[in-house]
């Protein structure tokens, strides 16, 4: 699925001045971020593919369990200090959301391009400006409401209901968006913890509750199938410890915006391993979330440094 984007309530100044040491490690997080952002889409095109074949339910257990496999291993020195929290209740939502968000992310990618539920997921930057002003009671202008609606019109062109092209799968991706939104908001409500813990809890949670339903989804893995399994849990890994790194390095103002070239690969691997390619609307109605998502940005880097 695609990456977390950046908690627009946490921008900070754009690059630093050339020269400043700061910059050096900023540019360093861009590279990491670039890199997870490859890896979250092959993971997204390996789900893809492992979806036609195996039932959702069952490709995102193994993707949960797989994770919680290594971050167990990597934390295991301190796994109980690391478990313990202060908001049980939210990091368990949290696990559910983002549970929720993959799930349906997944069960999208049987029907629709992987660059069309990309695209409609990326709206979820938005959607979290959004809910912080409704639930958080955070202020957001008229400037940014309008960013807003701009990116909800761009995952309706994309979605086009009523026109022959649409499917109903193309809700699913949308549901998605929001639910990882929400589950966005939750990790603000639940900042108090450390990010490792929300890291176990999020594999955790995911991994129990799948574990409850995947017998009833259940189907042999073929021989052939057991590579891509371990591919799926292995990216997705591999590319959260990334981007956690990438934003420990660097300001999210100067980094989350490259989160959208996640589009560019799922465009590319939809092309090199399906044979399609979006169809105008769909880069019309890209265009207009990325550019409404990154004006978003931009307005909430500059409320954050607007004097008292």
């Amino acid at each position: 699925m695609t990456p977390p984007k950046a908690d627009p309530g946490a921008v900070a100044p754009i690059l630093a001045p050339a020269g400043d040491p700061a910059r050096s490690t900023q540019l360093r997080g861009i590279l990491l971020l670039l890199l997870a952002i490859l890896l979250f889409t092959l993971m997204d095109a390996t789900g893809k593919h492992l979806s036609t074949l195996y039932h959702p339910v069952q490709v995102v257990w193994v993707r949960f369990v797989t994770n919680l496999a290594i971050v167990a291993v990597i934390f295991a020195p301190r796994l109980r200090s690391t478990l313990a929290t202060r908001r049980p209740v939210v990091q368990f939502f949290r696990g559910v959301t983002q549970l929720a968000s993959i799930l349906l992310f997944f069960s999208a990618l049987q029907f629709i391009g992987l660059a069309e539920a990309t695209a409609i997921m990326d709206i979820n930057p938005v959607l979290i400006t959004l809910g912080a002003a409704i639930f958080l009671g955070e202020s957001i202008g008229i400037r940014r409401v309008l960013g807003i609606l701009a990116a909800l019109c761009g995952a309706v062109i994309i979605i086009r209901p009523g026109a022959g092209v649409f499917h109903p799968a193309a809700l699913l991706a949308l549901v998605a968006a929001f639910t990882y939104a929400a589950g966005a908001l939750l990790t603000r409500i639940a900042r108090s913890d450390s990010t490792a813990t929300s890291v176990l809890w999020s594999a955790l949670v995911g991994s129990i509750l799948s574990s409850l339903a995947v017998p009833f989804f259940w189907q042999p893995v073929a021989a052939g199938d057991i590579w891509a399994f371990l591919l799926l849990g292995g990216l997705g890994t591999a590319a959260q410890a990334l981007l956690i790194r990438a934003f420990s390095l660097a300001e999210a103002a100067a980094i989350a915006p490259f989160g959208y070239t996640g589009l560019i690969w799922a465009g590319f691997w939809g092309w090199l391993f399906w044979g399609t390619l979006p169809d105008l609307w769909t880069f019309v109605g890209a265009l207009i979330i990325v550019v409404a998502g990154i004006y978003v940005w931009m307005r909430e880097a500059r409320a954050m440094h607007r004097p008292a």
